[in-house]
């Protein structure tokens, strides 16, 4: 009788954990954090934060989805709002060694132009970004780079 006990108290805890986890879902604990984006200050600051601190939260609710990035070089280049948001997640926790400077050319109740400047040792990475109000929330809409 006792090995009937067992057995049966067994059996339901493996259901109720099994039911437990099926209720959370495949992949909520790597659910998207949500981050407020609410001002374009915020949105910026987070940018910065996305671009040269690691931080990956919010990285896919940072970016409009006609987000394109460009790098003026030696061989210029175009990114796509997914290989930039691709690298970024490779990116996560790694704190870019330079001073970061923030200065704001333009902005409007919906718009917003950012020059972000990388100071690194050997150069300076200029970021000219550009934010834009898309309902609640900001949006970075476009990314140009530039390099000295």
């Amino acid at each position: 009788m006792k090995t009937l006990v067992k057995t049966f108290a067994a059996a339901a805890l493996i259901a109720v954990s099994t039911f437990a986890m099926a209720a959370n879902g495949p992949g909520s604990k790597a659910a998207k954090a949500s981050v407020n984006l609410t001002t374009a200050d915020f949105a910026l600051d987070h940018y910065v934060a996305v671009t040269t601190e690691g931080e990956s939260a919010g990285v896919e609710q940072l970016f409009a989805e006609d987000f394109n990035q460009k790098i003026q070089a030696f061989n210029a280049q175009n990114h796509s709002r997914e290989e930039v948001i691709k690298s970024l997640k490779k990116q996560k926790g790694e704190k870019l060694n330079c001073t970061v400077s923030t200065d704001i050319i333009e902005e409007s109740a919906d718009y917003m132009v950012a020059k972000v400047t990388l100071k690194f040792e050997n150069f300076t990475k200029t970021d000219v970004v550009t934010l834009a109000r898309e309902g609640n929330d900001w949006k970075v809409s476009k990314s140009i780079n530039s390099y000295k």
